[in-house]
Parts: C-alpha cells; structure tokens; sequence
C-alpha cells in the first residue's frame, strides 16, 4: 500500500509532494478528544522511539483519535537537538499546512451564520480595491480561494512582494492586505476555475476575506469560531516558546540546527497565516481533527457538532473534477481505510505541514471511525518519519480495533 503525504512547505512557493511510507499503504463530542485523563490513553511512545532514532530527527509526538477522543498518545526525543530538555504531550508544535482545514472551517461558520458566502468574489469582499483588480480576479470566490481553484500563484517573489513581506512590521491584517493588493493587479497564474494550484496566498486572501467581511481579524475569528467551540486552549501563531528557555520543542533548519523563536525569521511572515502559521498540542490538534472525523458523512458514527451535516459535505468534497483537494483535505482511497459496510470505499481525508523547519501529517479514517496524528520538530527526515510513525499506528489500530 502507499500513502501519500500532502507535504506544504511554507516557503515561497509551496509544494504537495508524494512520498511512500515504509509499509506502503453539538461542539461537546467534538470536544472529547484529548479530554480523557492520562490514565485513559493507551502510551505509544514506544513506537516512536526506534523511529526518530532511525531517520536522526530530534523529537515526535503522535496520537490515534477514535470516535470523540485521544485513545492513544507518545511522545519521543527531545525538544532541542543537543539539549537535555524532553519533549513532552503538553508541548506545542507548528503544524504548517495543516492550518489550512481550520481557516476553511471558520469560513464555514461563518457562511451557516450568513456574513459569508462560498460563491462571494473577491470584488464584492473588497470593492475598494475593484478598480485595481486584474479583470480575471474580480469573480474569484471563496471557495475558489479555500480549494486551490483562484488562480492566485504559488510563487510570491514577482515584484518583490515576498521580500516586502518579510520586512512588513505591522499588523497581520495589515500584512494581508499588502499581499492582497500586491497580487491583484496582476494577471492569475492560470484562469480561475481551470486548475488546481496550490497555494498559500489563496488561503491568506481567503482568511482576510474573512477579516474584512466580518470587521474582526483573523486570529480573533479563530479563536472565536475553533478554538474557543472546541476547546482548544493551547494554540498561537508562528513559532512556540520563549527564546532564553528552552520550553517548548523548537524548529530545526535542514542541518538540523535548532532555530532559536523569534517573532521574524522562525517562521513565515505573518501575512500568511491562514495558511499555515499554527502552533498547538496533540491534544488540542485531535479535538478538530474528531471534528472532521465525526462531521464525515462516510463515518458510521456520524455525529455532527460546530457546523451542520451538509456544511462538512461541502468541506470534504472538491468543488469539481479537477482534483481530489478540498477546503483543506485531500481525499485519497487507500485499502487500510475501508470499513465493513455496502459501499465503503476507504476515502480518507489527509493533509500533512511543513514550514521548512517542522513536519506534521494526520490521517483520518472515517469508514473506520479513527485518525492518526504525528508531529515532528524537524522536516528534514521528518516527513519520513512521520509517515512511518503514521503507519505504525494506522497498525496499531486496526490491530487494536480486531480484538
């Protein structure tokens, strides 16, 4: 079997990358996950151990999510390379690309509570800006925007705009209006709606489309409308922990040096955060991958919480055939995956994150009512390691699951 990791590198230009892994293959339910006590969840850090050891990556902490909680959870290596410190289940990790599932979920509160629409353009979100925006531009939606489908490029160096970025000192709304109108006046990469290109400016206009509708910024709509509904308490932007201590794990460049955090330089510049800029516990990451994994229509144990059945069809489905990539997801089959009833297929929902110097990936399983979860402090070797560490536990499950 194969799986394949939906890799976002948070550099300039991002990429989805394929890679084979060793084997080959109510807001109160939702809740649950991680809220059982220490004494509930099954230790898995055994698993881990051999594997960071074997791809020389410093630190990992991994869960199996069933149902509405944290069933099992490990925690391996140590937060520093060359430091004593351990990495431990309440630390944070930066989970890159994987923010993107998030900022579409917010967007889908906000579109069942009528201050957004999916087929809202970019002209009508900005109509200040109609007069500056390329002819092709002005009817991209936002669903476009939260599915790869705008347009918007990958590659943000044309004009100096990346470099623009990372000197910009003002606020992140700021900063995402600066990308904004930096992009507009200027032809799409491709005619909206005829390819899939992924791209991290798409969500960050998406998120400040969000912003700008709603008159509040994006990380307060976050925590408003996720963070705060799902109980997710150990959340924050850019890169975790304090620079003279040594109390969260930290990001490690490719040789792998650890990088020391920094509000410029130990991450992306802030004008892209809705697309991957997140920081947070295994923990608090499985209470909204339970989310996706109950609000899946394929799970048998359906239970919708936050947002409605059909809002999570919308989420989970791609707006059209040009590729399996939907509002955060991509939608794989894999055989692993496929449960016992008339019709499964084993689609899973997957999506993994990187902003060069961290590596996350999660798998959910819906027709089997499980996810995976994996957080590495470095992406160098990390996304081996996590998509090892994915498959041991995807074993460990079933395993667990045929008792």
């Amino acid at each position: 079997m194969r799986i394949v990791r939906i890799a976002a590198c948070m550099t300039a230009c991002a990429l989805i990358v394929c890679a084979d892994a060793r084997a080959q293959t109510g807001a109160d339910g939702a809740a649950e996950a991680g809220a059982a006590s220490k004494a509930e969840v099954r230790d898995v850090s055994a698993l881990l151990a051999p594997i960071i050891e074997k791809h020389d990556v410093p630190g990992m902490v991994a869960g199996i999510v069933v149902g509405g909680r944290l069933i099992a959870a490990g925690a391996a290596g140590v937060r520093a390379r060359g430091e004593a410190e351990h990495v431990t289940l309440d630390d944070r990790f930066h989970i890159g690309s994987c923010t993107k599932a998030m900022t579409a979920t917010m967007c889908a509160v906000q579109v069942e509570r009528g201050t957004l629409r999916w087929d809202l353009t970019m002209a009508e979100a900005f109509p200040d800006l109609a007069a500056k925006m390329h002819e092709q531009y002005k009817g991209v939606t936002l669903a476009q925007l939260l599915s790869n489908r705008g347009g918007v490029p990958s590659d943000l160096n044309a004009g100096g705009l990346w470099g623009r970025l990372w000197a910009h000192r003002g606020t992140p709304r700021e900063a995402r209006r600066m990308l904004l109108e930096g992009l507009i006046s200027r032809a799409p990469a491709h005619e909206p709606g005829t390819k899939d290109l992924y791209s991290n400016a798409g969500f960050a206009i998406a998120g400040h489309m969000a912003e700008t509708v709603a008159g509040k910024d994006y990380e307060d709509l976050m925590q408003e409308l996720v963070f705060g509904p799902l109980g997710m308490t150990a959340c924050g932007w850019g890169a975790p922990g304090d620079a003279e201590t040594i109390d969260q794990p930290r990001g490690h460049e490719r040789d792998g040096k650890p990088v020391q955090p920094a509000p410029w330089r130990a991450d992306n510049p802030p004008a892209i955060s809705p697309a991957g800029r997140l920081h947070c516990t295994l923990g608090d990451w499985g209470k909204f991958i339970s989310l996706h994994l109950r609000g899946e229509a394929a799970n048998p144990n359906r239970a919708a919480a936050v947002l409605r059945p059909e809002t999570f069809d919308t989420l989970h489905t791609p707006p059209d055939s040009l590729s399996e990539y939907a509002f955060g997801w991509a939608r794989p089959v894999r055989p692993w995956a496929r449960g016992e009833v008339a019709g499964a297929t084993g689609r899973v929902l997957t999506h993994g994150g990187s902003n060069t110097m961290w590596f996350c990936v999660t798998w959910v399983a819906p027709e089997r009512d499980f996810a995976v979860l994996i957080m590495c402090n470095q992406a160098e070797r990390g996304d081996k390691a996590c998509d090892e560490a994915a498959w041991a536990l995807i074993q460990e499950q079933i395993k667990t699951a045929r008792r």
